[in-house]
């Protein structure tokens, strides 16, 4: 009888304990990530800081783009703050894969690759991928023409495996600047980039001596990644309805008028 009771002593105990633990956990914010965002008080945004018109710092210095705002956006209907930590493009997912960011907002498209690693949101955006090469280089008319060339982009870029997948060599940069810079100097045949940036990029520049040589046929999906896993699930809800929240109000049409000159948040 009494080892039987010692017995149902040990149980409850244990099971009072693991209650305690239960009861701390929530306390502390050790939830699913939705959880902990919103007990934290704001999302951490890994961005690059660095690539017109989606992630860029304007005249004044301040952190501005298509993205930065539809990741404020984002935080503004979790009812959080949102903290942007500026890096280059592999240390942003490094960072979303050790947790030291809940979100990468920086024009990611969604691949069959990288949907085998994250879990994406609805899109945000919709672009085609332009060839860009100098005016006077006319041997780059189609996709195909970049088997045995040269090209400059962010290596672990969509734009980069595209490009060595038609037999082009790329070559690493780190920003939009020095791709361009690496073109213009004919140091590479041709970079490919998103349509978009290159109207940005010749609104700025317009007297640059480049052009677009071809365009992907379909528009490919731009999208939030987010850790794979339960934990991330709740969170992925709620970024999902943000953005077509945003879409809804007409918000995401607004900003992306307002960077790009019409409406990529639009398939059509």
């Amino acid at each position: 009888m009494r080892k039987t009771f010692r017995i149902l002593s040990l149980l409850i105990v244990t099971l009072l304990v693991l209650s305690g633990c239960s009861s701390k956990e929530d306390e502390s914010g050790q939830g699913d990530l939705l959880s902990r965002i919103q007990e934290r008080g704001y999302m951490i945004v890994a961005t690059e800081g660095t690539w017109a018109p989606w992630t860029f710092h304007d005249e004044n210095d301040e952190l501005v783009g298509y993205d930065i705002e539809v990741a404020q956006g984002i935080a503004d209907y979790l009812g959080v703050d949102v903290q942007f930590v500026e890096g280059e493009w592999d240390g942003l997912f490094a960072g979303l894969n050790s947790q030291r960011y809940d979100i990468v907002a920086n024009g990611v498209e969604v691949t069959t690759e990288r949907a085998e690693t994250y879990d994406f949101s609805v899109p945000y955006g919709y672009i085609r991928t332009a060839i860009i090469v100098q005016d006077g280089n006319d041997k780059i008319t189609s996709f195909e023409d970049l088997d045995g060339k040269t090209t400059a982009n962010t290596l672990a870029s969509t734009y980069a495996s595209l490009a060595e997948s038609y037999g082009a060599t790329a070559t690493g940069v780190d920003d939009l600047a020095q791709t361009i810079e690496l073109l213009r100097a004919g140091r590479v045949d041709a970079t490919l980039n998103a349509e978009v940036t290159y109207y940005d990029y010749m609104k700025q520049h317009p007297d640059a001596p480049i052009k677009i040589a071809a365009l992907t046929e379909d528009a490919s999906e731009v999208a939030i990644p987010v850790r794979k896993g339960e934990d991330s699930a709740s969170f992925l809800a709620a970024v999902n309805e943000a953005i077509e929240s945003m879409r809804e109000s007409g918000r995401l049409t607004e900003i992306s008028e307002k960077y790009f000159g019409f409406d990529i948040s639009s398939e059509n």
